[in-house]
């Protein structure tokens, strides 16, 4: 194999045969092609050959293509002609996003697609990254995490509008996606007038019981920070476990709730299970004062009944 990949930088054409056999040769062989083929492709670079293939890959070696895109765009900007070929593979074979994830932040926002098809709305394109996962994808997470980051900051394409369309979409799907969270802290970073949408955003989560996923429940409490004080009125929605549970994670978050929900008129809104964790109420407090509301009710039913029985005995009397 080594020599076959030494032969390849002198010789380019031998390349397509690695991509025409990839689909067959046993899983060690394809994990020695992709140790070699970074080597060979950082030689050989964006030759006319590796262009043709990337035109037109052989079935089968889309994850090796992925590879080689990768390879090419790692730390350096892709050829023109390399970016006018990943487009014209996406518009004309290979309907999928993540072939453009490599070349995502070298695309112009005027990009359209070579056959007059409908070009990828900055939504659609967010979206779709949002949908990859790494594991079963076999795209690395930072790979992902870089196409995110690449969108925001083309501000003129990915405007606030687009980024409420993407998140109003995301967060309705099953299971959330693995970014979630991380997307909308960038999105207050970008553009922070989306804060009040942000926070309806984190209602919705609340209401999907966000703390049932770990790591998006981490990135919904630092989101809480960041977004703070507006925030506070988020929090106190959460049940009371999970609210106990943020606050003893985030120390910091206490003392200015704590300061906000003793406004009378919010004190007056919150259950007693919430004033509990937020120590405005001690629970032998809370406690006490449910039985003596239910002594008082015991008592008001009670009165009801004695009244019953002197009318009742009155009426007798008359008949």
């Amino acid at each position: 194999m080594s020599l076959y990949f030494a032969l390849c930088t002198k010789k380019h054409s031998l390349l397509r045969q690695i991509f025409t056999i990839y689909r067959s040769i046993p899983k060690d062989g394809k994990q020695a092609v992709h140790r070699q083929i970074p080597i060979l492709i950082r030689t050989i670079g964006s030759s006319p050959e590796v262009i043709s293939i990337v035109l037109d890959p052989p079935a089968g070696s889309e994850s090796l293509l992925m590879q080689v895109l990768q390879t090419l765009t790692d730390g350096a900007v892709p050829s023109q002609d390399l970016i006018s070929s990943v487009k014209k593979l996406y518009y004309s074979k290979m309907k999928d996003v993540e072939i453009l994830l490599p070349v995502l932040p070298f695309l112009s926002k005027d990009a359209r697609s070579p056959h007059n098809n409908p070009p990828l709305t900055p939504s659609e394109v967010l979206i779709a990254i949002h949908g990859i996962d790494p594991e079963k994808d076999g795209i690395p997470l930072k790979k992902v995490m870089d196409a995110c980051s690449a969108c925001f900051e083309q501000r003129q394409v990915f405007t606030h509008q687009v980024l409420a369309k993407v998140l109003n979409q995301l967060v309705e799907q099953i299971p959330l996606p693995l970014l979630f969270m991380r997307t909308v802290i960038q999105a207050i970073g970008a553009f922070p007038s989306l804060v009040d949408f942000v926070m309806e955003i984190m209602s919705r989560l609340i209401s999907k019981q966000i703390w049932k996923y770990p790591k998006l429940w981490v990135g919904f409490l630092k989101c809480a920070i960041q977004t703070k004080p507006q925030s506070y009125s988020v929090l106190l929605q959460l049940p009371a476990p999970q609210l106990e549970n943020a606050l003893n994670r985030n120390p910091v978050l206490k003392p200015p709730l704590i300061e906000h929900a003793s406004q009378p008129s919010i004190r007056a809104a919150l259950p007693r299970s919430t004033l509990v964790v937020l120590g405005l109420v001690q629970e032998s407090q809370a406690s006490g004062q449910a039985q003596a509301s239910q002594s008082q009710a015991a008592e008001t039913g009670s009165s009801a009944a004695d009244g019953a029985q002197e009318v009742t005995q009155e009426s007798a009397s008359v008949s």
